[in-house]
């Protein structure tokens, strides 16, 4: 990839619709150099073979990806029976191999124990680590680490289709959530095994597939003129935030919260509220506890008007 030089301040949230067969940090890096960004980071990776929302927060932005990161997301899933990979998924290698014999009754039931607040022990093709490393490094040397059942809320599994030996689903989980293991916990109550032949996520927090930017959209944009344009693309820095009580702060309070000083407020402890200055500038966000305000998370205002 050709290097760009004197990289430019860019701030905001891109919503890009990731493609098949490419990393999500490879595609990150691309769109870095598109935008030909100093700063970009992802807000939770898909696996190659799966698509969809990715949301990339740009510059001062990335202080603020944990909520992101830390939201729901929903998934449409494709599911094969009859097959269980190492994996959970089509890259992996057949563990077995056995006859679908289950009515959809009984499919309605294996979901049914799967809907709502479960415990979830985590997927060996994981980032997760252990020892200070991923797990997946130990699955790839054939090595199994103990690993403890975590919990996780499934808000929705649906239905959507059935074939033969696949079905269509749609998931809407708490973060945390490895829709690989799911399915594969779906296909051993089946007593058939199964792995995700196909996934596609389509939301994550308050942002929707409709929202997503594909790669092709932002190459037809690739030149130096063109920055304005794919700058409009950008949500801002706050987009993320929803659902956090929104505090304006006056200018003194403003000075001291922007220098990692307190300040008094009128507010019930708050884990997380987001700031504003008087002009409507995201400052960051902060925590209240018994009516004073600390700040957790400022944005870099030198960094913005660059």
């Amino acid at each position: 990839m050709r290097a760009r030089k004197n990289a430019r301040q860019v701030h905001g949230i891109l919503l890009l619709d990731k493609p098949l067969e490419v990393s999500s940090n490879g595609i990150l890096q691309r769109v870095r150099w598109l935008y030909q960004a100093a700063k970009a980071g992802h807000t939770g990776a898909l696996d190659p073979m799966a698509s969809g929302l990715l949301p990339i927060c740009f510059g001062e932005a990335t202080k603020f990806s944990q909520f992101l990161l830390d939201t729901d997301k929903t998934y449409q899933v494709t599911a094969k029976f009859g097959v269980r990979t190492t994996t959970s998924d089509a890259e992996g290698e057949v563990i077995s191999e056995k006859p679908v014999t289950f009515t959809d009754a009984e499919l309605e039931q294996a979901m049914q124990a799967l809907r709502g607040d479960i415990l979830q022990v985590p997927t060996m093709f994981s980032a997760l680590k252990y020892q200070g490393q991923p797990l997946y490094k130990y699955a790839r040397q054939g090595i199994e680490v103990p690993r403890e059942a975590r919990p996780i809320s499934i808000f929705r599994f649906e239905l959507v289709a059935r074939q033969d030996d696949s079905a269509d689903f749609i998931v809407h989980c708490s973060k945390g959530t490895y829709i690989r293991t799911l399915i594969d916990d779906l296909g051993e109550a089946l007593g058939c095994g199964s792995h995700v032949a196909k996934l596609h996520r389509t939301q994550v927090g308050p942002f929707s597939a409709e929202q997503m930017v594909t790669p092709a959209q932002l190459e037809a944009l690739n030149n130096d003129a063109n920055w304005p344009a794919l700058d409009a693309l950008l949500l801002p820095m706050d987009a993320g935030l929803v659902g956090l009580t929104r505090l304006t702060l006056d200018a003194e309070q403003q000075k001291h919260i922007m220098h990692g000083q307190s300040c008094k407020v009128t507010l019930p402890d708050t884990a997380s509220v987001k700031l504003y200055s008087e002009t409507e500038q995201l400052l960051g966000i902060g925590e209240v506890t018994t009516g004073e305000l600390f700040s957790r998370r400022l944005v870099n205002l030198e960094l913005l008007s660059a």
